[in-house]
């Protein structure tokens, strides 16, 4: 059993023609005795304050775990120059890559599952808590910080990603998710509930 809080909130904002400003929910999710943090994101300041809030250096993260390599999920992994960095298909100590022995994160009982479409190396990771399966979904489901989302079946797997790699393939991504996990943490918005789980309420 695993326990999770949202450090920084994320947030997507357009600012022009062709700029914008983002930064995706950085997830810390606590299994027994590791610290595993989720896309620490762009924004550092942010990071830092909501660390040290937590009285956590960054040497006290085990693991660094990365749904897919857009700018806005991974610049702060600068601030973590020793910890071990992971996605979906590889651990990564300094410049040797490894693949994953199983399908679970190092050590954990924390589940990877490849979820392609916004990117093709998509990756999200699934895990239980006291609320049932979560599935930490990067960037498989994101909404900007004006849009309301709607969280019933259609909507959520028809929501429209001007980012996504595939479509065909993203939508797919998110029915099979939906189904696996009762609450999901999306890379940019609020957590929901699968469907599944709540009648498709947010």
């Amino acid at each position: 059993m695993a326990v999770f809080e949202i450090l920084v909130k994320g947030y997507a904002r357009i600012l022009g023609k062709h700029s914008y400003v983002a930064s995706p929910n950085t997830v810390l999710i606590k299994e027994g005795n590791k610290r595993v943090l989720v896309d620490p994101g762009a924004n550092i300041d942010l990071l830092k304050r909501a660390l040290a809030r937590r009285r956590l250096k960054p040497s006290d993260i085990d693991l660094i775990f990365l749904t897919h390599y857009h700018p806005d999920h991974v610049l702060n992994i600068r601030l973590f120059p020793k910890t071990l960095i992971c996605d979906g298909y590889s651990i990564y100590r300094g410049d040797r890559a490894e693949p994953h022995p199983s399908h679970y994160l190092l050590d954990t009982d924390i589940e990877i599952v490849r979820t392609p479409g916004h990117s093709a190396g998509h990756s999200c990771l699934l895990f239980d808590t006291d609320k049932g399966r979560c599935a930490v979904a990067g960037d498989v489901f994101a909404w900007y910080d004006n849009q309301e989302p709607a969280c019933d079946l259609r909507s959520l797997i028809n929501l429209s990603d001007p980012f996504a790699q595939d479509m065909a393939t993203l939508k797919k991504t998110r029915r099979r998710l939906l189904e696996m996990a009762d609450w999901i943490i999306p890379g940019h918005g609020r957590p929901f509930p699968s469907p599944r789980a709540k009648d498709g309420q947010c």
